[in-house]
Protein backbone atom coordinates (compact mmCIF):
# COMPACT_ATOMS: atom_id res chain seq x y z
CA UNK A 1 0.00 0.00 0.00
CA UNK A 2 1.32 3.46 -0.99
CA UNK A 3 1.82 5.70 1.63
CA UNK A 4 0.31 9.30 -0.07
CA UNK A 5 -1.06 11.78 1.57
CA UNK A 6 -4.52 10.64 1.28
CA UNK A 7 -3.88 7.25 2.40
CA UNK A 8 -2.35 9.01 5.66
CA UNK A 9 -5.11 11.26 6.21
CA UNK A 10 -7.47 8.44 5.87
CA UNK A 11 -5.36 6.29 8.61
CA UNK A 12 -5.29 9.61 11.05
CA UNK A 13 -8.72 10.43 10.76
CA UNK A 14 -10.24 6.70 11.56
CA UNK A 15 -7.56 4.06 12.30
CA UNK A 16 -7.83 3.55 16.43
CA UNK A 17 -3.44 3.14 16.56
CA UNK A 18 -3.10 6.64 15.16
CA UNK A 19 -5.72 8.12 17.38
CA UNK A 20 -4.36 6.49 20.26
CA UNK A 21 -0.89 8.04 19.88
CA UNK A 22 -2.41 11.32 19.21
CA UNK A 23 -4.48 11.01 22.66
CA UNK A 24 -4.12 13.59 25.30
CA UNK A 25 -3.48 10.61 27.98
CA UNK A 26 -1.36 8.57 25.50
CA UNK A 27 1.23 8.11 27.88
CA UNK A 28 -1.22 6.64 30.68
CA UNK A 29 -3.28 4.58 28.27
CA UNK A 30 -0.35 2.85 26.37
CA UNK A 31 1.53 2.37 30.13
CA UNK A 32 -1.40 1.25 31.39
CA UNK A 33 -2.92 -1.30 28.83
CA UNK A 34 1.24 -2.67 28.00
CA UNK A 35 1.35 -3.71 31.71
CA UNK A 36 -1.93 -5.06 32.25
CA UNK A 37 -2.33 -7.37 29.22
CA UNK A 38 1.03 -7.31 27.31
CA UNK A 39 3.40 -7.88 29.85
CA UNK A 40 1.41 -10.77 31.54
CA UNK A 41 -0.01 -12.19 28.19
CA UNK A 42 -3.61 -11.49 29.73
CA UNK A 43 -6.12 -11.61 26.89
CA UNK A 44 -9.01 -10.82 28.67
CA UNK A 45 -9.72 -9.02 32.26
CA UNK A 46 -12.98 -8.63 34.16
CA UNK A 47 -14.34 -5.09 34.50
CA UNK A 48 -13.71 -5.61 38.32
CA UNK A 49 -10.38 -6.26 37.98
CA UNK A 50 -9.45 -3.89 35.27
CA UNK A 51 -10.66 -1.53 37.42
CA UNK A 52 -8.84 -2.25 40.56
CA UNK A 53 -5.68 -2.01 38.51
CA UNK A 54 -6.40 1.12 37.34
CA UNK A 55 -7.55 3.12 40.20
CA UNK A 56 -4.24 1.91 41.77
CA UNK A 57 -2.14 3.46 38.54
CA UNK A 58 -4.43 6.62 38.81
CA UNK A 59 -3.55 6.65 42.51
CA UNK A 60 0.06 6.46 41.80
CA UNK A 61 0.15 9.00 38.97
CA UNK A 62 -1.92 12.19 41.19
CA UNK A 63 0.35 11.44 44.23
CA UNK A 64 3.16 12.34 41.57
CA UNK A 65 2.04 14.72 39.09
CA UNK A 66 -1.36 16.08 40.87
CA UNK A 67 -4.99 15.34 40.19
CA UNK A 68 -5.12 18.01 37.72
CA UNK A 69 -3.84 16.16 34.67
CA UNK A 70 -6.26 12.90 35.80
CA UNK A 71 -10.02 13.93 36.85
CA UNK A 72 -12.05 11.17 35.62
CA UNK A 73 -12.64 7.72 37.64
CA UNK A 74 -10.93 4.72 36.39
CA UNK A 75 -14.70 3.45 35.18
CA UNK A 76 -15.04 6.37 33.03
CA UNK A 77 -11.47 5.85 31.16
CA UNK A 78 -12.31 2.81 30.45
CA UNK A 79 -15.75 3.41 29.35
CA UNK A 80 -14.33 6.14 27.01
CA UNK A 81 -11.14 3.97 25.89
CA UNK A 82 -13.96 1.16 24.65
CA UNK A 83 -16.45 3.52 23.11
CA UNK A 84 -16.64 3.21 18.87
CA UNK A 85 -15.02 6.45 18.23
CA UNK A 86 -12.05 5.50 20.09
CA UNK A 87 -11.63 1.75 19.61
CA UNK A 88 -8.53 0.89 22.02
CA UNK A 89 -10.13 -1.96 23.60
CA UNK A 90 -13.36 -4.38 23.42
CA UNK A 91 -15.62 -4.23 25.73
CA UNK A 92 -18.23 -7.42 25.99
CA UNK A 93 -20.32 -9.91 27.77
CA UNK A 94 -18.60 -13.85 27.77
CA UNK A 95 -21.08 -16.70 27.55
CA UNK A 96 -22.75 -17.29 31.08
CA UNK A 97 -21.95 -14.15 32.68
CA UNK A 98 -23.38 -10.80 33.18
CA UNK A 99 -20.21 -9.04 34.17
CA UNK A 100 -18.80 -6.76 31.36
CA UNK A 101 -14.99 -8.06 30.21
CA UNK A 102 -12.07 -6.18 28.43
CA UNK A 103 -9.71 -7.16 25.58
CA UNK A 104 -7.15 -5.43 23.32
CA UNK A 105 -7.96 -4.74 19.75
CA UNK A 106 -5.23 -5.37 17.44
CA UNK A 107 -4.80 -1.83 16.58
CA UNK A 108 -3.76 -0.98 19.88
CA UNK A 109 -1.48 -3.83 20.22
CA UNK A 110 0.03 -2.56 16.71
CA UNK A 111 0.77 1.14 18.44
CA UNK A 112 1.85 -1.18 21.53
CA UNK A 113 4.44 -2.47 19.44
CA UNK A 114 5.61 -0.02 17.65
CA UNK A 115 6.34 2.27 20.80
CA UNK A 116 7.97 -0.39 22.47
CA UNK A 117 10.63 -0.23 19.17
CA UNK A 118 11.24 3.26 20.19
CA UNK A 119 13.08 2.53 23.24
CA UNK A 120 16.45 2.15 22.65
CA UNK A 121 18.03 -1.46 22.39
CA UNK A 122 21.96 -1.49 23.71
CA UNK A 123 22.33 -4.47 21.06
CA UNK A 124 20.86 -4.84 17.74
CA UNK A 125 21.62 -7.87 15.72
CA UNK A 126 21.88 -8.12 12.05
CA UNK A 127 23.65 -11.59 11.22
CA UNK A 128 20.37 -13.52 12.40
CA UNK A 129 18.40 -11.86 9.92
CA UNK A 130 20.75 -11.69 7.19
CA UNK A 131 20.73 -15.87 7.33
CA UNK A 132 17.04 -16.10 7.99
CA UNK A 133 16.69 -13.99 4.95
CA UNK A 134 18.50 -16.71 3.06
CA UNK A 135 17.02 -19.68 4.36
CA UNK A 136 13.64 -18.29 3.72
CA UNK A 137 14.87 -17.90 -0.13
CA UNK A 138 16.07 -21.36 -0.03
CA UNK A 139 12.88 -22.90 1.48
CA UNK A 140 11.42 -20.72 -1.35
CA UNK A 141 13.90 -21.70 -4.25
CA UNK A 142 13.65 -25.45 -3.19
CA UNK A 143 9.76 -25.55 -2.70
CA UNK A 144 8.63 -24.29 -5.66
CA UNK A 145 10.86 -25.93 -7.79
CA UNK A 146 8.93 -28.73 -9.66
CA UNK A 147 12.25 -30.57 -11.29
CA UNK A 148 12.90 -33.55 -9.75
CA UNK A 149 16.87 -33.70 -10.85
CA UNK A 150 16.76 -29.92 -9.33
CA UNK A 151 14.99 -30.64 -6.00
CA UNK A 152 17.77 -34.44 -5.79
CA UNK A 153 20.83 -32.18 -6.19
CA UNK A 154 19.64 -29.61 -3.47
CA UNK A 155 18.84 -32.82 -1.10
CA UNK A 156 22.46 -34.04 -2.09
CA UNK A 157 24.23 -30.98 -1.87
CA UNK A 158 22.56 -30.18 1.78
CA UNK A 159 23.53 -33.73 2.69
CA UNK A 160 27.19 -33.47 1.88
CA UNK A 161 27.14 -30.38 3.67
CA UNK A 162 25.83 -32.30 6.84
CA UNK A 163 28.29 -35.14 6.20
CA UNK A 164 31.08 -32.98 6.24
CA UNK A 165 30.35 -31.05 9.12
CA UNK A 166 29.88 -34.60 11.06
CA UNK A 167 33.55 -35.21 9.78
CA UNK A 168 35.05 -31.99 11.08
CA UNK A 169 32.92 -32.62 14.57
CA UNK A 170 34.51 -36.75 14.96
CA UNK A 171 37.95 -34.54 13.96
CA UNK A 172 37.27 -32.44 17.09
CA UNK A 173 37.11 -29.47 15.17
CA UNK A 174 33.54 -27.91 16.76
CA UNK A 175 32.51 -24.74 15.56
CA UNK A 176 30.36 -22.85 18.86
CA UNK A 177 28.43 -19.68 18.10
CA UNK A 178 30.34 -17.07 20.07
CA UNK A 179 28.50 -14.58 22.71
CA UNK A 180 27.42 -12.08 20.20
CA UNK A 181 25.53 -14.73 17.65
CA UNK A 182 24.04 -16.34 20.69
CA UNK A 183 22.55 -12.96 21.98
CA UNK A 184 21.96 -11.72 18.12
CA UNK A 185 19.63 -14.86 17.30
CA UNK A 186 18.05 -14.64 20.57
CA UNK A 187 17.19 -11.32 20.43
CA UNK A 188 15.53 -12.27 16.86
CA UNK A 189 13.53 -15.05 19.08
CA UNK A 190 12.16 -12.76 20.83
CA UNK A 191 11.03 -10.09 18.38
CA UNK A 192 9.54 -13.45 16.39
CA UNK A 193 7.86 -14.89 19.62
CA UNK A 194 6.48 -11.58 20.76
CA UNK A 195 5.11 -10.26 16.87
CA UNK A 196 3.29 -14.26 16.98
CA UNK A 197 1.14 -12.64 19.88
CA UNK A 198 0.23 -9.81 17.87
CA UNK A 199 -0.42 -11.60 15.04
CA UNK A 200 -3.25 -13.81 17.00
CA UNK A 201 -5.42 -11.05 18.10
CA UNK A 202 -5.17 -9.92 14.40
CA UNK A 203 -6.37 -12.96 13.03
CA UNK A 204 -9.17 -13.23 15.91
CA UNK A 205 -10.02 -9.67 15.14
CA UNK A 206 -10.60 -10.71 11.44
CA UNK A 207 -12.41 -13.43 12.31
CA UNK A 208 -14.72 -11.57 14.77
CA UNK A 209 -15.46 -8.89 11.98
CA UNK A 210 -16.76 -11.99 9.85
CA UNK A 211 -18.91 -12.78 12.99
CA UNK A 212 -20.18 -9.79 12.95
CA UNK A 213 -21.00 -9.28 9.21
CA UNK A 214 -23.00 -12.81 9.31
CA UNK A 215 -25.01 -11.95 11.74
CA UNK A 216 -26.13 -7.94 10.28
CA UNK A 217 -26.79 -10.27 7.21
CA UNK A 218 -28.79 -12.60 9.37
CA UNK A 219 -30.64 -9.87 10.96
CA UNK A 220 -31.60 -7.92 7.13
CA UNK A 221 -32.06 -10.94 5.43
CA UNK A 222 -34.92 -11.27 3.76
CA UNK A 223 -34.44 -13.86 0.69
CA UNK A 224 -35.01 -17.59 1.13
CA UNK A 225 -32.74 -19.85 3.66
CA UNK A 226 -30.63 -21.86 1.08
CA UNK A 227 -29.17 -18.46 -0.26
CA UNK A 228 -28.33 -16.97 2.95
CA UNK A 229 -26.56 -19.51 3.42
CA UNK A 230 -24.90 -20.18 0.29
CA UNK A 231 -23.49 -16.51 0.76
CA UNK A 232 -22.57 -17.10 4.28
CA UNK A 233 -20.86 -20.52 3.97
CA UNK A 234 -19.08 -18.67 0.54
CA UNK A 235 -17.39 -16.48 2.81
CA UNK A 236 -16.72 -18.78 5.38
CA UNK A 237 -14.80 -20.30 3.10
CA UNK A 238 -13.28 -17.53 1.42
CA UNK A 239 -11.65 -17.00 4.80
CA UNK A 240 -9.84 -20.21 5.91
CA UNK A 241 -8.90 -20.86 2.68
CA UNK A 242 -7.47 -17.28 2.52
CA UNK A 243 -3.81 -16.98 2.97
CA UNK A 244 -4.02 -15.85 6.51
CA UNK A 245 -6.37 -18.79 7.38
CA UNK A 246 -4.04 -21.10 5.95
CA UNK A 247 -0.70 -19.99 7.44
CA UNK A 248 -3.11 -20.18 11.11
CA UNK A 249 -4.13 -23.50 10.25
CA UNK A 250 -0.74 -24.74 9.43
CA UNK A 251 0.83 -23.08 12.72
CA UNK A 252 -1.99 -23.97 14.64
CA UNK A 253 -1.24 -27.56 13.48
CA UNK A 254 2.43 -27.66 14.05
CA UNK A 255 2.15 -26.15 17.47
CA UNK A 256 -0.93 -28.73 18.41
CA UNK A 257 1.66 -31.80 18.40
CA UNK A 258 2.86 -33.22 21.18
CA UNK A 259 6.42 -33.69 20.62
CA UNK A 260 6.71 -30.37 18.93
CA UNK A 261 5.76 -29.11 22.55
CA UNK A 262 8.34 -30.92 24.50
CA UNK A 263 10.95 -29.73 21.82
CA UNK A 264 10.41 -26.71 22.47
CA UNK A 265 10.47 -27.15 26.29
CA UNK A 266 13.67 -28.47 26.37
CA UNK A 267 15.39 -26.07 23.60
CA UNK A 268 14.20 -23.15 25.74
CA UNK A 269 15.41 -24.84 29.32
CA UNK A 270 18.81 -25.34 27.43
CA UNK A 271 19.08 -22.17 26.14
CA UNK A 272 17.57 -19.30 29.26
CA UNK A 273 20.66 -21.81 31.06
CA UNK A 274 23.86 -20.13 28.77
CA UNK A 275 25.85 -17.33 30.09
CA UNK A 276 25.38 -15.19 27.54
CA UNK A 277 21.50 -15.33 27.38
CA UNK A 278 21.61 -15.28 31.52
CA UNK A 279 23.53 -12.02 31.18
CA UNK A 280 20.52 -10.23 28.86
CA UNK A 281 17.96 -11.05 31.58
CA UNK A 282 15.41 -12.65 29.79
CA UNK A 283 11.83 -12.65 31.20
CA UNK A 284 10.84 -15.99 33.08
CA UNK A 285 7.95 -16.12 31.40
CA UNK A 286 9.65 -17.52 28.00
CA UNK A 287 10.26 -20.89 29.62
CA UNK A 288 6.59 -20.85 29.03
CA UNK A 289 5.76 -18.93 25.72
CA UNK A 290 4.64 -21.90 23.30
CA UNK A 291 1.58 -22.05 26.33
CA UNK A 292 1.17 -18.30 25.44
CA UNK A 293 0.87 -18.94 22.22
CA UNK A 294 -1.75 -22.03 22.79
CA UNK A 295 -3.58 -19.48 24.79
CA UNK A 296 -3.71 -16.91 22.30
CA UNK A 297 -4.28 -19.36 19.50
CA UNK A 298 -7.50 -20.94 21.66
CA UNK A 299 -9.22 -17.70 21.51
CA UNK A 300 -9.07 -17.47 18.22
CA UNK A 301 -10.41 -20.84 17.59
CA UNK A 302 -13.38 -19.87 20.25
CA UNK A 303 -13.92 -17.22 18.03
CA UNK A 304 -14.80 -19.72 15.42
CA UNK A 305 -16.63 -21.91 16.70
CA UNK A 306 -19.07 -18.69 18.29
CA UNK A 307 -19.61 -18.28 14.20
CA UNK A 308 -19.94 -22.00 13.27
CA UNK A 309 -22.81 -21.74 16.80
CA UNK A 310 -23.98 -18.69 15.14
CA UNK A 311 -24.78 -20.64 11.72
CA UNK A 312 -25.96 -23.99 13.44
CA UNK A 313 -29.01 -22.14 15.52
CA UNK A 314 -29.70 -20.55 12.15
CA UNK A 315 -30.10 -24.44 10.35
CA UNK A 316 -32.23 -25.35 13.59
CA UNK A 317 -34.65 -22.84 13.27
CA UNK A 318 -37.73 -25.14 12.13
CA UNK A 319 -40.14 -22.65 12.82
CA UNK A 320 -39.20 -20.01 10.47
CA UNK A 321 -42.95 -19.81 8.54
CA UNK A 322 -44.94 -20.48 11.60
CA UNK A 323 -43.58 -17.90 13.49
CA UNK A 324 -42.94 -15.74 11.00
CA UNK A 325 -44.63 -12.74 12.66
CA UNK A 326 -42.06 -12.72 15.42
CA UNK A 327 -39.66 -13.30 12.93
CA UNK A 328 -40.77 -9.66 11.76
CA UNK A 329 -40.78 -8.35 15.00
CA UNK A 330 -37.70 -9.53 15.89
CA UNK A 331 -36.07 -8.30 12.02
CA UNK A 332 -37.39 -4.82 12.79
CA UNK A 333 -35.75 -4.56 16.54
CA UNK A 334 -32.64 -5.78 14.80
CA UNK A 335 -33.15 -3.61 12.08
CA UNK A 336 -33.48 -0.54 14.22
CA UNK A 337 -30.60 -1.33 16.29
CA UNK A 338 -27.80 -1.65 13.90
CA UNK A 339 -29.46 1.87 12.97
CA UNK A 340 -28.50 3.39 15.96
CA UNK A 341 -25.59 1.27 17.39
CA UNK A 342 -23.05 4.50 16.36
CA UNK A 343 -25.76 6.88 18.48
CA UNK A 344 -24.96 7.23 22.50
CA UNK A 345 -28.40 8.04 23.08
CA UNK A 346 -31.67 7.09 20.31
CA UNK A 347 -33.53 9.66 19.70
CA UNK A 348 -37.38 9.87 20.68
CA UNK A 349 -39.34 7.75 23.40
CA UNK A 350 -36.86 4.41 24.09
CA UNK A 351 -39.50 2.96 26.15
CA UNK A 352 -43.10 3.58 27.24
CA UNK A 353 -43.74 3.00 30.54
CA UNK A 354 -47.79 2.02 31.66
CA UNK A 355 -47.45 3.69 34.75
CA UNK A 356 -45.16 6.92 36.10
CA UNK A 357 -46.03 6.11 39.80
CA UNK A 358 -46.43 3.43 42.51
CA UNK A 359 -50.03 2.07 43.21
CA UNK A 360 -50.36 3.20 47.16
CA UNK A 361 -52.55 0.69 49.21
CA UNK A 362 -52.64 1.54 53.07
CA UNK A 363 -53.90 -1.20 55.44
CA UNK A 364 -56.50 1.59 56.96
CA UNK A 365 -58.16 1.01 53.61
CA UNK A 366 -59.53 -2.61 54.29
CA UNK A 367 -62.09 -3.82 55.41
CA UNK A 368 -62.84 -5.25 58.79
CA UNK A 369 -63.15 -8.42 59.87
CA UNK A 370 -66.85 -9.66 59.89
CA UNK A 371 -67.44 -12.76 61.34
CA UNK A 372 -69.95 -15.17 58.93
CA UNK A 373 -73.57 -15.60 59.27
CA UNK A 374 -74.56 -18.75 60.79
CA UNK A 375 -78.40 -19.65 59.65
CA UNK A 376 -80.93 -20.95 62.02
CA UNK A 377 -82.82 -24.15 60.97
CA UNK A 378 -86.16 -24.91 62.67
CA UNK A 379 -86.38 -27.73 64.11
CA UNK A 380 -89.02 -29.89 61.90
CA UNK A 381 -89.39 -33.15 61.71
CA UNK A 382 -89.04 -35.02 58.75
CA UNK A 383 -91.29 -37.14 57.25
CA UNK A 384 -90.12 -40.90 55.93
CA UNK A 385 -89.81 -41.67 52.11
CA UNK A 386 -91.47 -43.86 50.49
CA UNK A 387 -88.66 -45.30 47.59
CA UNK A 388 -86.66 -48.36 48.55
CA UNK A 389 -82.99 -48.19 47.73
CA UNK A 390 -81.18 -51.28 47.91
CA UNK A 391 -77.66 -50.37 49.65
CA UNK A 392 -76.31 -53.20 48.77
CA UNK A 393 -74.87 -51.79 45.78
CA UNK A 394 -72.62 -48.76 47.39
CA UNK A 395 -70.88 -52.41 48.82
CA UNK A 396 -70.50 -54.25 45.26
CA UNK A 397 -67.13 -52.36 44.12
CA UNK A 398 -65.11 -54.19 41.35
CA UNK A 399 -61.07 -54.16 42.59
CA UNK A 400 -58.49 -54.72 40.06
CA UNK A 401 -55.36 -55.98 41.56
CA UNK A 402 -52.70 -53.97 39.10
CA UNK A 403 -49.88 -56.68 40.93
CA UNK A 404 -51.07 -59.87 40.51
CA UNK A 405 -51.43 -58.95 36.70
CA UNK A 406 -47.87 -57.37 35.99
CA UNK A 407 -46.49 -60.68 37.87
CA UNK A 408 -48.57 -62.84 34.97
CA UNK A 409 -46.61 -60.44 32.10
CA UNK A 410 -43.73 -61.14 33.75
CA UNK A 411 -43.84 -64.41 34.49
CA UNK A 412 -44.86 -65.72 30.99
CA UNK A 413 -42.26 -63.35 29.31
CA UNK A 414 -40.07 -65.36 31.47
CA UNK A 415 -40.20 -68.30 28.66
CA UNK A 416 -40.61 -66.56 25.56
CA UNK A 417 -39.48 -63.89 24.42
CA UNK A 418 -42.92 -61.81 23.30
CA UNK A 419 -45.98 -62.39 23.89
CA UNK A 420 -49.45 -60.95 23.15
CA UNK A 421 -52.26 -59.56 25.27
CA UNK A 422 -55.01 -61.77 23.59
CA UNK A 423 -52.47 -64.93 24.37
CA UNK A 424 -52.12 -63.74 27.96
CA UNK A 425 -55.77 -63.50 28.43
CA UNK A 426 -56.39 -66.85 26.93
CA UNK A 427 -53.39 -67.95 29.63
CA UNK A 428 -55.06 -65.88 32.25
CA UNK A 429 -58.55 -65.35 31.85
CA UNK A 430 -60.45 -62.13 32.90
CA UNK A 431 -61.59 -62.57 36.54
CA UNK A 432 -63.02 -58.82 36.58
CA UNK A 433 -64.46 -58.16 32.64
CA UNK A 434 -63.71 -55.03 31.04
CA UNK A 435 -62.00 -53.13 34.38
CA UNK A 436 -59.32 -55.86 34.36
CA UNK A 437 -59.11 -55.62 30.12
CA UNK A 438 -58.75 -51.89 31.03
CA UNK A 439 -55.99 -52.31 33.60
CA UNK A 440 -54.40 -54.62 30.76
CA UNK A 441 -54.09 -51.86 28.17
CA UNK A 442 -52.59 -49.19 31.12
CA UNK A 443 -49.96 -51.70 31.83
CA UNK A 444 -49.13 -52.68 28.06
CA UNK A 445 -49.17 -48.43 27.38
CA UNK A 446 -46.20 -48.45 30.24
CA UNK A 447 -44.46 -51.75 29.22
CA UNK A 448 -41.00 -50.03 28.59
CA UNK A 449 -41.14 -52.77 24.98
CA UNK A 450 -44.96 -52.77 23.14
CA UNK A 451 -45.95 -52.98 19.85
CA UNK A 452 -48.62 -52.56 18.10
CA UNK A 453 -49.72 -54.87 14.33
CA UNK A 454 -52.86 -52.40 12.84
CA UNK A 455 -52.89 -55.29 10.49
CA UNK A 456 -53.62 -58.13 12.89
CA UNK A 457 -56.93 -57.78 15.12
CA UNK A 458 -57.77 -60.09 18.55
CA UNK A 459 -60.87 -61.39 19.59
CA UNK A 460 -60.47 -61.24 23.48
CA UNK A 461 -63.71 -62.93 25.35
CA UNK A 462 -64.88 -63.34 28.85
CA UNK A 463 -68.04 -63.89 30.75
CA UNK A 464 -70.22 -61.71 33.14
CA UNK A 465 -71.23 -62.27 36.71
CA UNK A 466 -74.79 -63.01 34.64
CA UNK A 467 -72.94 -65.73 32.51
CA UNK A 468 -73.20 -64.17 29.36
CA UNK A 469 -70.08 -63.90 26.99
CA UNK A 470 -68.86 -60.78 25.97
CA UNK A 471 -65.78 -60.00 23.50
CA UNK A 472 -63.77 -57.23 22.74
CA UNK A 473 -61.87 -56.65 19.19
CA UNK A 474 -58.42 -55.06 19.37
CA UNK A 475 -55.28 -54.12 17.63
CA UNK A 476 -52.61 -57.00 18.36
CA UNK A 477 -50.49 -55.52 21.05
CA UNK A 478 -47.75 -57.46 21.75
CA UNK A 479 -45.60 -57.21 24.76
CA UNK A 480 -41.49 -57.75 24.22
CA UNK A 481 -39.15 -59.26 26.87
CA UNK A 482 -36.49 -56.45 28.19
CA UNK A 483 -32.64 -57.11 27.28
Amino acid sequence: MALDYSTLNLLRQNHPAWRLLCAQHAPLIAGFLHRVFIVPNVRILSQADLVEALEDELFTLRQQQGADPFPGTAQSYLNDWADNDKGWLRKFYPDGTDEPHFDLTASTEKALAWLESLTERAFVGTESRLLTLFELLRQMSTGSQADPEVRIAELQKRRDEIDAEIERTLAGEISLLDDTGLKDRFQQFLQIARELLTDFREVEHNFRRLDRRVRERIALWEGSKGALLEEIMGERDAIADSDQGKSFRAFWDFLMSQSRQEELSLLLEEILTLPPIISMRPDNRLRRVHYDWLEAGEHTQRTVARLSEQLRRFLDDKAWLENRRIMDILHEIETHALDVREDLFPPGAFMPLDSSSAAIELPFERALYRPPFKPLIAGVALDEGDAEIDTAVLYAQVVVDRAELLRNIRMELQSRSQITLGELIALHPLCNGLAELVVLLQLASEWPRTAVDEGVEEQIAWQSETGITREATLPCIILLRNG
